[in-house]
């Protein structure tokens, strides 16, 4: 891959998750503490990612892939998404707000899926090439996180309007990507094609039944903590959280370079179990964690997100590109995709909001007993998981680094 398109692609990584970044990490802090939104309504905000991702595989398959040049349609997602977010950094009740949040993820989402095809498009040996160029989103991400949390931004409207912004630039930036044309112009794509439906028949077998029903159940307690950790830290004072909290991203990235190493000698089902009690130790240390003699239990949650996240996630797309035979690998990512991004998130958004909502104490919330309902239900999948999934050694072979990887950092 020439340097020229590299460099293109990074930046277009960068601003791609900056964006997303920008609002994704203290928009519950916004919400409550200064829009005074109920934790429900929070929840069913955050949920607007969620029917985004379950409609933007029928946009890309049946659309975006068909009829227009990619570069030129993230421009114009992107503008929309932007002029959305601004629209939506305007209004202070519920209803207009969460109307703008949905019309920008259904923007913002498909875009996800399109800035990975049209990276691949352009590189030589995607296996090799995307994730070096992929990591530049997740700095993107730590570079918001810690501007955010320098200028003490997170219970203001300013993020909303910065991640606006970064939209428009964005969708700007994509006028100057390599062009890119339709994938499948003049082929013949059905709804069964959009959705993965032909990896159902992964389902007669046991284990990979098992597998997805597991990933289902573990985005629900997992919504906890994309929803209300940086409203749970400023909460209990911590200074510039949202700065703190890209600690998380930086172990996402060293634990992401260390995965085939830990992938060849553990397998599946050990790295899976491994990301599964990592989510439930990082809830517990929140449960106990303080800004005094514990605000070590903080940071050890915040930085256990390396594990969490590419234990979990990566190594579940992993096993399934190993599973899957070649011609339904990508329909089985597509699958998992929807069951988990889509119909997880949707579900443990709403359960999020409405158990804190529970727990609320005026200004603050009793976040011991909060943070200890999703360890308990991340425990509890992880002992089915244990018991009723079983490894095999053709799903554990050698992977030089992971090209598809999980939207959420």
């Amino acid at each position: 891959m020439p340097i020229g398109v590299r460099v293109k692609l990074s930046a277009m990584m960068f601003l791609q998750y900056f964006v997303w970044g920008a609002w994704g990490v203290t928009l519950a802090t916004y919400l409550g503490a200064t829009l005074q939104f109920s934790d429900l309504r929070i929840g069913a905000v955050y949920s607007t990612t969620a029917i985004a991702a379950m409609i933007a595989p029928f946009f890309v398959g049946m659309v975006a892939d068909r009829f227009f040049a990619t570069e030129k349609i993230l421009c114009v997602l992107h503008l929309s998404g932007g002029l959305f977010l601004w629209l939506a950094s305007r209004q202070t009740e519920f209803q207009p707000f969460y109307t703008m949040m949905l019309l920008h993820s259904l923007c913002y989402m498909p875009t996800l899926a399109l800035t990975n095809s049209l990276s691949f498009h352009h590189m030589t040996d995607p296996r090799k090439e995307f994730p070096g160029v992929r990591v530049l989103g997740t700095i993107g991400w730590i570079v918001v996180g810690n501007m955010l949390g320098w200028f003490r931004l997170d219970a203001t409207v300013v993020p909303v309007q910065i991640a606006a912004v970064a939209a428009i630039v964005m969708g700007l930036y994509c006028l100057f990507l390599p062009h890119t044309p339709p994938s499948k112009r003049g082929g013949r794509v059905t709804v069964r094609d959009v959705l993965g439906l032909d990896a159902l028949a992964l389902l007669k077998d046991r284990n990979f039944a098992i597998f997805i029903i597991g990933s289902f159940l573990t985005m629900i307690p997992l919504l906890f903590y994309y929803t209300f950790t940086n409203r749970f830290l400023n909460e209990i004072g911590m200074v510039g959280a949202s700065g703190k909290m890209t600690f998380g991203q930086m172990s996402e990235i060293f634990f992401l370079l260390v995965m085939p190493f830990f992938f060849v000698r553990f397998g599946v089902k050990k790295m899976l179990l491994v990301g599964m009690l990592a989510w439930v130790a990082r809830y517990v240390l929140f449960a106990y964690g303080n800004m005094d003699a514990g605000v070590w239990m903080l940071y050890a949650g915040i930085v256990l997100h390396g594990v969490c996240y590419d234990f979990f996630f990566v190594t579940g797309q992993i096993y399934v590109d190993n599973r899957a035979p070649v011609h339904v690998r990508a329909a089985a990512q597509g699958f998992i995709a929807f069951v988990t991004l889509g119909v997880g998130w949707f579900i443990g958004a709403y359960v999020a909001g409405e158990i804190v909502g529970r727990y609320e104490m005026g200004a603050t919330h009793e976040w011991t007993a909060i943070w200890l309902w999703p360890a308990a239900m991340a425990a509890v999948v992880m002992v089915l998981f244990a018991g009723f999934f079983r490894d095999r050694p053709a799903e554990t072979r050698t992977v030089a680094a992971p090209a598809q990887v999980a939207v959420q950092d």
